[in-house]
């Protein structure tokens, strides 16, 4: 089975996400290429360079990860191994292929405790309680005031300094800016999880990852024959 097409939006929130996943990557892509290709151009034409064009674009290809991991899971396009999966009935196989997609909700649940706790002190916002599952939130130390190394601040986001750094001026973008992409990401993440996994019950889905895509290759090689 190749990489499937996006699945059908469900209502106003799904197409929305949908919208806004694909517009985050294109713009994403789009700032990566610009910021590097001004850097070059500034570099060996005029001898100078965007001091924080590196930070940016770090900061975005982090970005690009996460959502494209969650992008992976909507389109099915993330590689697994599934021999086993091959090798069994279909009934069992059914069953092997609803544990695997339990175990990743689990899994990601976790990432996204991870997450927020590590996000929130940047933001200053307390982390969770509890060492596998979210108990509760405790005070954690203020990070809030963590700027980036070169990125500068932006003067429309002024706004956000007496609500997070108790009307002290930020010199540089506050860390928790870019770091934001973790609590969201890891979220987009188990949303796109969970609905696969609905359409692995639903019988609309086989798993979460493409298989056979050695063989889908060389059949579309074979389907094209030889050149000349």
């Amino acid at each position: 089975m190749s990489a499937a097409s996006p699945p059908a939006s469900e209502g106003r929130f799904g197409r929305f996400v949908n919208e806004l996943e694909e517009t985050l990557i294109a713009l994403i892509l789009g700032l990566m290429t610009l910021i590097t290709f001004a850097n070059v151009v500034l570099r060996y034409g005029f001898n100078s360079t965007l001091i924080w064009g590196l930070e940016v674009v770090l900061a975005l290809f982090a970005w690009l990860v996460l959502l494209g991991i969650s992008y992976g899971f909507k389109i099915t396009a993330h590689l697994g191994v599934d021999a086993l999966l091959t090798a069994a009935p279909g009934r069992v196989r059914r069953v092997l292929v609803l544990l695997s997609a339990l175990a990743c909700i689990a899994y990601t649940l976790l990432l996204l405790k991870g997450a927020w706790d590590y996000w929130a002190p940047f933001a200053g916002l307390d982390a969770t309680t509890g060492r596998w599952f979210p108990t509760g939130f405790e005070q954690s130390r203020d990070q809030a005031w963590y700027e980036t190394e070169q990125i500068p601040m932006l003067d429309w986001l002024r706004w956000i300094e007496p609500i997070v750094n108790r009307g002290e001026a930020y010199e540089k973008l506050p860390r928790f800016i870019p770091y934001a992409i973790l609590p969201f990401g890891v979220a987009l993440m188990l949303l796109r999880v969970v609905q696969a996994t609905l359409r692995i019950v639903r019988g609309t889905q086989d798993s979460l990852i493409v298989s056979h895509e050695a063989e889908d290759a060389a059949r579309g090689s074979a389907a094209q024959g030889p050149e000349g």
